[in-house]
C-alpha cells in the first residue's frame, strides 16, 4: 500500500470513529435522564411518603425522628447508601437543586414541578430544624449504629439521635449552608409561591444571624457524629460568604454584600484540605478549583461573577478567580490541575469521583452563560477559552456519565441499556416491603449484600461513584466509592441536563 492509501485509510478510519462517537452522543436522551436524575430523590426520601410518590418500593421510615428533644423532625433526605440524615450535605444538596431550576427551571418542561417537590422536600425540612431560634438540629441518627447494621430505612432500630447546635455549641458551617439552601430555594420559589419564598427567606436570614453571631466548627460540637463522615475540612468562612452571596441575590440587601467583599480575602489564599476517606490530604489547584458539600470557594467565584463581570470595581477577586477554575479544568490550558481518563473523565483525587464531574460540569454552564451574556472570554496563557469551550467540555462529561465511554456504560441506575447493578444502597439491596413485610433486623441483610444477584430495587436515576481514573468499573457492593450514590452528586446534575435538554 502507498503512503497516499495509508494517509486515506487513517483518515477514512478517523472519520468511522468520530461519526460513531457523535451517533453515539445522538442517541442519547437528555430528557429522559433528567427525569430520572429528579425521580431519584424521591428514593432517597425519610418520613412519610406522600401520595405523588412516585418510586413505590420505597416506603414510610422514621417516623419518630426528633422525638428526643421533643421536636419533629421527619422528613428530609437520606444523604446516600446508608439511613443518616447528615445535613451539611443535604443543605448543600438542596442548594443546588434551588441553582438548577434558578438557572435552568424554563427549560425543565414538566419536569420542573418535580424539580420544585424535590427542593421543598429539603425546605420543608430545614424549617423544621431551624425552627427554635439559636437553635439549628444539624443530625439525625448515629452514625456508627446505622453503620453497623445492614437495614432497610422502614425497618431501621438503630439510635436515631438528634445532634442539634446551640449557642454554647455552635456549628457555624451546616448553619451558613443551610442558610444559603433556604435563600437559594426563596428565589427559585418567587415566582410560584410569593408566600413560601417569603417564609424561606426570613428564616435564611434568622440562620445566617445565628451562624455568625456564634461561631465555630461543628466538627468540635458534636464530633464523632459527623466524623470522619462529613467532616468539615477547610473551615467555615466559604459558607459564610457562600451563605452571604445568596441571601445577597435573594433580597439585595447591601448588608450581606458588605459581607461578601469584607471576608472573601480570608479564604482568597488558602490552601483546601480535603476529606479522603477521613484523612486529611492537601489538595491541587488551590482554594478558587474547590467545590461541593465541603468546599464552597469555585461556586462564591462564579455565583458573585454574575453580577460583577462588568464592574471593574467589584468584579475582583472573583472573576479572576473563576477564570482561574476555568484554566484549571480545560484540557489544553497550560494551568491545568485537574487529570482526565483516556476516556474523557474528569479526576480529582479522593473517592466517588463523579461529585466532581457533575458539580464542576454545573459551574462551567453556568460560568459560560454568564460570559455570553457579557461577551467575555477567559486567556489561559496562550490558550483563549470562549463560552461554547466550557459549554462542550461540560457535554463530554454529561455524554461520559450517560454511557459514551469506553465501557458503554451509563454511571446512572435505569438509563440506558447497561448500567451498575449491584449499588452499595441499602434499600435498593433489600426486599422491600410489598415482597418481604415482614421487619428485617439489624444482620438480616446481609445474606442479600452478600448475594451476586443484582439489587432486587432499582434506584431509578441514581448516579454512582463512577469508575475509577483508567476507566475500568467495578460493579460491586463492596466497592463503596464507586458503586455508593449521592444526593450531592444528582443535585447539580439536574441542571446540567436541563441546559443539554
Amino acid at each position: 500500500m502507498n503512503r497516499k492509501s495509508v494517509e486515506m485509510s487513517k483518515l477514512s478510519l478517523l472519520l468511522t470513529m468520530m461519526m460513531a462517537t457523535m451517533a453515539k452522543s445522538a442517541s442519547l436522551n437528555y430528557s429522559d435522564a433528567l427525569t430520572k436524575s429528579i425521580l431519584f430523590f424521591e428514593g432517597q426520601r425519610s418520613g412519610k411518603l406522600p401520595p405523588s410518590q412516585r418510586m413505590k418500593w420505597r416506603k414510610d421510615s422514621a417516623l419518630n425522628d426528633g422525638q428526643d428533644i421533643h421536636m419533629d423532625m421527619v422528613g428530609g433526605y437520606y444523604d446516600a447508601g446508608d439511613n443518616v440524615k447528615f445535613h451539611f450535605p443535604m443543605a448543600f444538596t438542596t442548594t443546588m437543586l434551588a441553582w438548577s431550576v434558578i438557572e435552568f427551571g424554563d427549560k425543565m418542561g414538566s419536569d420542573l414541578q418535580y424539580a420544585f417537590e424535590a427542593i421543598r422536600w429539603g425546605t420543608d425540612y430545614f424549617l423544621k430544624a431551624t425552627i427554635i431560634p439559636n437553635i439549628v438540629v444539624a443530625q439525625i441518627g448515629n452514625p456508627n449504629s446505622d453503620h453497623g447494621c445492614w437495614e432497610r430505612p422502614e425497618d431501621m432500630d438503630t439510635s436515631r439521635q438528634t445532634y442539634y447546635l446551640t449557642q454554647n455549641k455552635p456549628g457555624s458551617e451546616v448553619s451558613f449552608e443551610i442558610a444559603a439552601a433556604l435563600a437559594a430555594s426563596s428565589i427559585a420559589f418567587s415566582k410560584t409561591d410569593g408566600q413560601y419564598s417569603n417564609v424561606l427567606l426570613t428564616r435564611a436570614k434568622q440562620v445566617f444571624d445565628f451562624a455568625n453571631n456564634y461561631r465555630g466548627s461543628y466538627n468540635d460540637s458534636i464530633g464523632d457524629g459527623v466524623c470522619p463522615f462529613y467532616c468539615d475540612f477547610n473551615g467555615y468562612m466559604d459558607e459564610l460568604i457562600w451563605g452571604a452571596a445568596w441571601l445577597y441575590k435573594a433580597s439585595n440587601d447591601q448588608t450581606y454584600w458588605n459581607f461578601v467583599k469584607s471576608n472573601i480575602q480570608s479564604i482568597e489564599f488558602s490552601s483546601i484540605v480535603r476529606n479522603i476517606n477521613g484523612f486529611k490530604v492537601l489538595a491541587n489547584g488551590g482554594s478558587f478549583a474547590e467545590f461541593g458539600w465541603d468546599s464552597k470557594h469555585a461556586g462564591i467565584n462564579v455565583l458573585v461573577s454574575q453580577s460583577v463581570m462588568n464592574n471593574p470595581s467589584n468584579e475582583n477577586p472573583f472573576v479572576p478567580n473563576a477564570n482561574n477554575l476555568i484554566c484549571s479544568l480545560l484540557p489544553n490550558s497550560p494551568t491545568k490541575s485537574v487529570t482526565y481518563s483516556k476516556g474523557g473523565l474528569l479526576f480529582k483525587v479522593g473517592s466517588s469521583n463523579l461529585q466532581h464531574a457533575t458539580s464542576l460540569s454545573f459551574l462551567l454552564i453556568v460560568y459560560a452563560r454568564y460570559m455570553q451574556a457579557n461577551n467575555k472570554e477567559v486567556q489561559c496563557g496562550n490558550v483563549v477559552a470562549k463560552p461554547s469551550d466550557l459549554i462542550n467540555l461540560a457535554k463530554t462529561q454529561v455524554d461520559y456519565i450517560l454511557g459514551n465511554n469506553p465501557l458503554g456504560m451509563s454511571y446512572m441506575v435505569g438509563y440506558g441499556q447497561k448500567y451498575p447493578q449491584k449499588i452499595h444502597h441499602r434499600g435498593s439491596i433489600l426486599p422491600s416491603i410489598d415482597v418481604n413485610p415482614k421487619h428485617m433486623g439489624c444482620r438480616d441483610g446481609d445474606i442479600y449484600f452478600q448475594s451476586s444477584a443484582p439489587n432486587m430495587n432499582v434506584l431509578t436515576g441514581a448516579i454512582v461513584g463512577g469508575p475509577a481514573d483508567d476507566d475500568s468499573f467495578q460493579d460491586s457492593r463492596y466497592n463503596v466509592s464507586q458503586s455508593e450514590p449521592t444526593t450531592y452528586i444528582n443535585a447539580p446534575f439536574v441542571g446540567v441536563l436541563a441546559y443539554f435538554k
